[in-house]
């Protein structure tokens, strides 16, 4: 019996045995594959043979069974971890490996065809990186694959017809690159799998399109814009029967479209022939097949009349039409389409009317009439569309008064009705509170200015000019943060609000002879009501308030040394304190520690931050928090250990805190350099262009950080440059971040709500919703990115300059040359200007008015580090300009 089972035993030890090698060769492999690369950020930190987890658990790797017993890897995303250095072919030695992904990173080498060795490789991603040279034509020896994606690298020369032997292709992704020559038509007889092609973004191109494209009989997408596509449209592609995306696009494209195109591809989803040299009028089957959701055929040479078969569009989402030479009646049926959300007709000649049922389109987002011949009331409709954002209808015939609801959406942001011929009293606007710009200039309106308008916290943009507006410019409207304001030409009278004329080109104001103030051709004489109390009165009251100030000051004095004597002797029996350091000081020593000579600038929103020396020489941060609601120690407690275990290089480490009944101490880690503000204001400061933006990107990863990155997900809200602190090497680090989940939501929101009146840095929404969200981090750090261009501080007192600087850069980028004049002078070398100025562009998106318009934090990171790309932020004589007492290096 004995002899029966050995042989069953012996098999299944040698399996298991090979089971065993072959988990260990894997893991190997895995090692191998990293060391070859350069993993800055650590990415990659738990690839190490002697980690506790499986390697089917690491970073990026997915697994399947290979038998019932063993895993074996059969994918790699390694997606957006910064990584460079070299591809090895040492991946291949994994038999069932089937998706390789490294797309988002910094690769800089040629098409690594020994990857052709991934005999299992179904799927390639190497997108967004650094790729460049020729693609061979022994790319056919990768012929497995289904998905090969090399977009956005620098990838030139023609495409090989090797390609073509890709049979099993299913997507073929080459879009911006440096593409040249013609497309060969051959490559398309095998490739019958084909559900996507992206040549896009590639300029060198010259290369009329194939006909053999209009075989693929499973394409779904096909994208070809802004590329150097000439000549027809190819009538073979009516039988592109599973098409849903059609983007041709900023090309050369002639000629008309195909007849019956709308007849044959009924799965049409998004149609976008713009920016060619395309003639002729619609074909009238361009809706037939009624799954239409983007109808798109701006900037062409277009002309007649559009289809009457739009109506038949029920599912049309998106119909853009903009810059043709279309005319005739607006089809009326597609205000009542049921999803209908943007219409986009400007610079045309339509005529006709917008109707009263426009109400019917219940999701109609955005409306762009400008430049046509449009020529009916405003309908009252318009106002009762809850999710209209933008309306737009400027240079038409459109007349009679504003109904009263124009301004109805709770989301509405863009009027422009100018140059129409609309009459009567512009009608108070009550619930458009998120409304950024009105512009009824170049009408009939008559009556005052709405003082309601006041009410409007976000209003940015007003332009009243050429009316018939009569009385005075109401007072309330110097509390909002103009960047244009413009009554010219109109009949008002009286003294103009102070804050509307400094910083504002006097042209705004001019063509009212009757209006008065400091600057203007007409002074107000001691008749007209003056603004404010003179400035005799506030140099009196400003002088009695300080005697009064002084008085109460003397009397509190005793009390205060009387009171933190009896607290130096108190006992410190009711704290707690966790510790997450050994820091080695007692709670006693951390209390009495805190005096006048440990603090530090004056105390903030939230307390005050002292700087205390350890029994081991070391310095830390300690902030005192006093206003805080009541909360239990446990809870405290999880919050801040949540807090402190971020591990992030520009994330400041929360070292411990210290809880009693009236206080909380946190403490950090000390940086010698201090705040970004500080450094902004010193003459004598070494933040160059090269610094200030490594610190922009640093800063924005360690957003991105916290925003997607950490569990559980946290917001900062309380971006400012003074909570940006430098260490000796100048690297920067965020702190008081997240302070709402310490101190209690209701205890930050009324102390941010005290803030909101006289800080530039918390966005204008946090006025109407109080829920806090990414867009308002995102928004508080383009004010500090701002402060990083332009040099100058967020939030200035001098009496002589009161525009905090949003306000200031928006009025001067509104003027010709303006963007250039708001780079900080002291920044010499004219060859970081262009870096400087996307900069600006960036710092502009973030602090857009309307909050849907702003970047993710992890956008921005990845704008910053383009633009860094151009310059050698790693360049030693980037900081050549550091204090002699720093040791500077990236």
């Amino acid at each position: 019996m004995a002899s029966l089972l050995k042989p069953p035993l012996l098999l299944s030890l040698v399996f298991s045995f090979f089971i065993l090698c072959s988990s260990s060769s894997e893991e190997s492999t895995l090692l191998t594959f990293k060391a070859s690369m350069n993993d800055s950020t650590n990415s990659l930190s738990n690839w190490v043979s002697s980690s506790p987890t499986h390697f089917c658990n690491w970073t990026g790797i997915s697994c399947t069974s290979a038998s019932p017993s063993s895993l074996s890897i059969s994918a790699i995303v390694l997606q957006g971890l910064n990584l460079s250095g070299e591809i090895s072919s040492s991946i291949c030695e994994l038999p069932r490996l089937t998706h390789l992904n490294l797309a988002d990173n910094r690769f800089n080498q040629p098409i690594p065809l020994h990857l052709s060795q991934c005999s299992a490789l179904e799927s390639l991603n190497l997108s967004n990186n650094l790729i460049w040279g020729t693609i061979p034509d022994q790319i056919s020896l990768f012929d497995s694959l289904r998905v090969l994606d090399f977009a956005r690298n620098h990838i030139e020369g023609k495409i090989p017809e090797g390609i073509g032997a890709l049979k099993n292709l299913q997507i073929l992704n080459l879009r911006n690159n440096l593409i040249s020559g013609r497309v060969p038509s051959v490559i398309f007889h095998n490739l019958t799998e084909l559900v996507v092609l992206d040549l896009s973004e590639n300029a060198y191109l010259m290369s009329d399109i194939p006909n053999e494209i209009g075989k693929l009989e499973k394409l779904e997408e096909l994208w070809l814009q802004s590329s150097g596509f000439y000549g027809e449209i190819p009538y073979s592609f009516l039988g592109l029967k599973s098409l849903n995306v059609l983007d041709l696009s900023q090309n050369n494209l002639t000629g008309k479209l195909p007849e019956m195109m709308g007849s044959f591809l009924k799965n049409l989803v998004f149609f976008d022939v713009s920016e060619n040299k395309l003639m002729g009028a619609f074909p009238n089957g361009v809706c037939s097949g009624e799954s239409l959701v983007s109808f798109s055929v701006h900037t062409n040479f277009f002309t007649g009349s559009l289809p009457n078969s739009l109506n038949k569009c029920l599912n049309l989402e998106r119909f853009q039409v903009q810059n043709n030479g279309f005319s005739g009646d607006f089809p009326e049926s597609l205000w009542s389409l049921p999803k209908i959300k943007l219409i986009r007709a400007e610079n045309n000649g339509f005529s006709g009317e917008v109707p009263e049922f426009i109400s019917m389109a219940t999701h109609l987002e955005q409306v762009q009439l400008d430049n046509n011949s449009f020529s009916s009331k405003i309908p009252q409709g318009l106002g009762s569309i809850r999710s209209l954002y933008r309306f737009s209808a400027s240079l038409n015939r459109f007349h009679g008064d504003l109904p009263p609801n124009f301004c109805d959406s709770p989301l509405m942001s863009i009027i422009n009705l100018s140059h129409n011929s609309l009459s009567g009293r512009i009608p108070e606007p009550k619930n458009c509170k998120k409304l950024v710009s009105l512009s009824l200039a170049g009408n009939s309106f008559s009556g005052e200015i709405p003082s309601s308008l006041a009410d409007l916290p976000v209003l940015t943009y007003l332009d009243l000019s050429d009316n018939n507006l009569t009385g005075s410019i109401p007072q309330r409207l110097e509390n909002l943060k103009f960047a244009l304001f413009n009554v010219s030409f109109n009949q008002l009278s009286g003294a103009v609000p102070f804050s509307l004329i400094s910083g504002l080109p006097a042209s705004f104001l001019q063509g009212n002879p009757d209006l008065c103030g400091p600057g203007l051709q007409t002074p107000c004489s001691q008749g007209h009501p003056v603004n404010d109390m003179s400035g005799l009165n506030k140099m009196t009251c400003a002088l009695v308030s300080i005697a009064c100030v002084l008085g109460v000051m003397s009397l509190a004095a005793g009390f205060v040394l009387y009171y933190r004597s009896f607290k130096s002797k108190s006992r410190v029996d009711n704290w707690h304190s966790v510790y997450f350091y050994p820091l080695r000081i007692s709670e006693h020593a951390l209390i009495m520690g805190m005096n006048e000579k440990t603090a530090q600038g004056c105390e903030g929103a939230f307390g005050q931050v002292f700087v205390l020396s350890l029994p081991s020489r070391e310095l830390i941060a300690v902030k005192k928090l006093v206003k805080f609601g009541s909360r239990s120690w446990k809870s405290l407690k999880a919050e801040v250990k949540t807090l402190a275990k971020i591990r992030h290089k520009n994330i400041i480490k929360i070292l411990g805190f210290c809880h009693s009944d009236d206080a909380i101490f946190l403490i950090y880690e000390f940086l010698h350099k201090g705040s970004l503000a500080d450094l902004l204001c010193r003459n004598d400061s070494c933040l160059n262009w090269n610094v200030r933006l490594r610190i922009a990107i640093e800063v924005a990863q360690g957003l991105a950080y916290i925003h997607k990155d950490y569990v559980p997900r946290l917001l900062h809200r309380n971006i400012k440059s003074s909570n940006i602190l430098l260490d000796v090497d100048l690297v920067p680090k965020l702190t008081d971040f997240a302070l709402d989940h310490i101190v209690g939501e209701s205890a930050f929101h009324s102390t941010v709500a005290s803030e909101s009146a006289h800080s530039c840095y918390i966005a204008p929404e946090c006025k109407y919703n109080k829920k806090a969200t990414e867009q308002m981090d995102v928004y508080s750090f383009g004010v500090v990115l701002l402060e990083l261009v332009t040099g100058r501080l967020a939030e200035r007192s001098e009496s002589t300059d009161a525009l905090d600087v949003i306000q200031w850069v928006r009025r001067k980028v509104n003027i010709a040359n303006g963007a250039s004049q708001v780079l900080d002078p002291s920044i010499l070398e004219h060859s970081q200007r262009g870096s400087m100025l996307e900069a600006l562009d960036v710092a502009l998106q973030c602090t857009s008015m309307m909050p849907d318009k702003r970047l993710s934090m992890l956008e921005v990171a990845k704008a910053l580090q383009l633009i860094g790309s151009t310059t050698n932020l790693d360049d030693a004589a980037a900081f050549s300009a550091a204090e002699d007492d720093s040791s500077v290096s990236s």
